[in-house]
């Protein structure tokens, strides 16, 4: 039963936390930014700003808490030897996790609390807030671009990983 929950339920909760923060990420990069800077032009972003985008991050940040302690969960007591790169059958997942982790910490230490001031959710002066837009920007698209890698070691790591746990 244990192994049913670590590996059945938790690879789907990662698989499908991981669809929606990534799905959010690109939804922001690729949507929301430029639909932002159109609407800048004829100050119609409000309802996006007010409504849309805290709403979008609450899942966004969220989703990427739990792909991430999923991820930790499916790994169980080889976590470390992955984390740590302490055996070459784990260097895929371990990259993969790395990028995760880094990807994780961009949201919440560098992508929320800037979009908080940018959204008005914290007092924040006009040089803040632009200041905050620029971080916020370049975690997110850094976040992009990890993510294609990170994708390629999940998914390429993943029958190595079952036959190192498995034999």
């Amino acid at each position: 039963m244990g192994d049913f929950i670590q590996l059945g339920l938790g690879r789907w909760l990662h698989i499908l936390a991981g669809i929606m923060w990534i799905g959010l990420l690109y939804y922001f990069n690729f949507v929301q930014v430029p639909a932002l800077a159109a609407a800048a032009k004829d100050a119609t972003g409000a309802g996006i700003t007010k409504h849309v985008a805290p709403r979008a991050l609450f899942y966004f940040r969220w989703a990427a808490l739990v792909t991430w302690l999923a991820g930790a969960m499916i790994l169980g007591k080889h976590f470390i030897d992955a984390f740590l790169f302490l055996k070459p059958t784990y260097y895929p997942i371990g990259v993969g996790a790395w990028l995760g982790t880094i990807m994780l910490f961009n949201v919440w230490v560098l992508i929320w609390p800037n979009q908080q001031k940018i959204l008005g959710m914290k007092p924040a002066t006009d040089e803040e807030k632009a200041k905050s837009r620029r971080i916020a920007f370049l975690a997110s698209r850094t976040n992009t671009m990890l993510s294609i890698p990170m994708i390629f070691f999940m998914v390429a790591s993943g029958g190595v990983f079952r036959t190192a746990m498995f034999g």
